[in-house]
This record gives structure tokens, sequence and C-alpha cells, in this order.
């Protein structure tokens, strides 16, 4: 936070605490010429004003809170860049990617501990880790075959699904457009144990570039469009089809396979299954060969580490193959 700021908001929180001092202050005292007890001369709706003071209880509650909140302001961090008396942090955490927010963090709990600092975010993560680090080094021991079928592994896989994974593939993992559903079976790399684990761990990039990167014209789309439609098993227009599939032939068998079936080590679907990814409508068609497409997905290894991708990767599987 720039020095401005800092000073912006340690200025404006004391001036608030002072202004509310203050406002207690004159509420406290006799203003007016009518003593207290007596009507201030008018009413409404049958209710007559008196000039009551406030009762002690609330004004002492309300000194009470003063005083609490400007010792609460000097022990704890809230006036801008004031770290605190007490020298409390809730995080050592920094704005940048997964990977360097935590080799930051890491460096800063070192730093912090060697000080002798208490970081409150810290402190919950060496509890989880001396609560839940010997369940996971037990579950990373357990081959995948066999923790498919532990139910409360499961459980366990299914609640880091919801909190890593569910914003993309949704918590019901039939994902949307763009992300993969992942209860179906049809699988882009393929759906083995091993195979899930290592998509979770290192990520995965799919990349289908322009017009496939073949010499196609524009005006050949639409026909390459109708002979993808016609291999989903969809009614299509023959002749224009029969068009489609030449253009097909300058190469995207190559990737897709001539028998359009896809090919799992290059992430190149299965033109037949009438499963897409992005949408099987032929204006989608039309765009994704015009446009390509690519599709990300984010390496969890050093987010999450191999143990939590191990009880995952044996989720993953079991929801298309229960």
């Amino acid at each position: 936070m720039s020095s401005f700021w800092s000073i912006w908001i340690s200025v404006l929180s004391l001036i608030v605490i002072a202004g509310c001092f203050l406002l207690l202050r004159v509420c406290s005292k006799n203003t007016t010429d009518v003593k207290e007890g007596e009507s201030m001369g008018h009413s409404f709706d049958g209710i007559e004003e008196l000039n009551n003071p406030l009762p002690k209880w609330w004004s002492y509650m309300f000194y009470i809170t003063i005083v609490f909140g400007l010792i609460y302001l000097a022990l704890f961090p809230g006036l801008g860049n004031y770290k605190g008396l007490l020298g409390w942090s809730s995080a050592n955490q920094s704005i940048g990617t997964e990977q360097g927010i935590k080799a930051d963090s890491a460096a800063a709990i070192a730093l912090a501990a060697e000080e002798g600092r208490y970081v409150q975010y810290d402190q919950e993560v060496k509890h989880a880790n001396e609560k839940y680090g010997p369940i996971f080094a037990a579950y990373l021991a357990t081959p995948l075959e066999e923790l498919v079928k532990n139910q409360e592994a499961l459980k366990v896989g299914g609640r880091l699904f919801l909190q890593n994974c569910a914003q993309c593939h949704g918590s019901d993992a039939r994902g949307s457009k763009g992300f993969p559903n992942l209860t179906d079976g049809d699988w882009l790399y393929g759906g083995e144990l091993a195979t899930i684990k290592t998509t979770i761990m290192g990520g995965r990039h799919g990349m289908m570039p322009p017009k496939g990167g073949l010499p196609i014209d524009d005006s050949e789309i639409a026909g390459l469009a109708e002979y993808v439609v016609k291999l989903s098993g969809r009614e299509h227009d023959e002749k224009l089809a029969a068009l489609g599939q030449g253009s097909f032939m300058k190469g995207c068998f190559a990737c897709h396979g001539m028998d359009a079936k896809g090919n799992k080590f290059m992430g190149a679907p299965n033109l037949t299954d009438d499963v897409w990814l992005y949408g099987g409508s032929r204006g989608v068609i039309e765009e994704t060969i015009k446009h390509g497409r690519a599709g990300v997905m984010p390496a969890w290894k050093d987010v999450l580490g191999e143990e939590k991708v191990h009880v995952i990767a044996a989720y993953v599987y079991s929801l298309s193959n229960k």
C-alpha cells in the first residue's frame, strides 16, 4: 500500500472514532432550555417527545466500544501500513502466480518463524499438516486401484474436487462449454487411473490452430463442418459432406485419425461420438474450424502436492466408473 493511502486510511479511521466520541458527549448533555424529563413541545401520532438523556448503560457501552477500538488498532494491523504492536499477520501471501505465491509464502513463513512473529495462516497450515499429513501420506502409499475402493478416501477426494476443480468442471463434474464433462467416460487424453493422475499433476494444453494449420479456404469450412456432422451420425447434406471429406483428407486426419476417432496421445477429440467440448452445432463447428481452439488445464502438482492429487485422481475416476 502506498504512503498516501496508508495515511488516508489511518487519518480517516481516527477521525471517525473521534467523531463518535464527540457525538456521544454532545448527546449526553442537555443543550436546550427544556429541563430533563419535560416535554420538548411537539408530538407525533399521539407520542410526545420528552427531553430524556441517553441511558447510562448505553453511554458506557459506547465508551467501552471506543476504547476497545483504539486498543485493537494499536495491537493489530488496521491503520494503513502499521503492523501493530503484536506483530500479528493473517497470512504470508502475495499477488502473482500460484507457484510464485507458494514460493513467496514459504520464504515468508521461514522469516516469521525466525523473527518469532505470530502469523495466523502459518499456524493453521502447521496444525493442518500435523493433523492431516499422515492421512494423505497413507493415501499416497495406497495404489490407485485400491484407493478407488476406499469410500472414505473418495469422500475426501470429493471435497478436494469441490474446493479446487468445481470452478471449471462444475460441482457435479459435468463441465460446461470448454470444460470437459468428467462423468461420461469420454476422455481426450485417456481415462485410465494413471493417465488421470498425470493430467492433474502436469496439466494439459490442447491446441487446434485455425483451420488446423492447413491450406483450407473459407469456402471449404461449411463443407468440412457438414462432414464432421456426418461423422457424428447426425442428419446431413450428403453432397456438402462429400466435399468436406476432401478437405478433411488434406490433413485433419493427422490428428483426428483416418477413422476420425481421435488421438489420445495428442488430445485430439473423437469426432464420431457426438460428444462436444465447445458445442456440436454447425455454427459452432464452423467457428472451431475457422478460428481454432486453445484449452488449458493448469498443473496442480505444485499447488496441491502429489498426496492430494492422488486422492482427487481416484475420485475423478470413480465418477465415470461406478
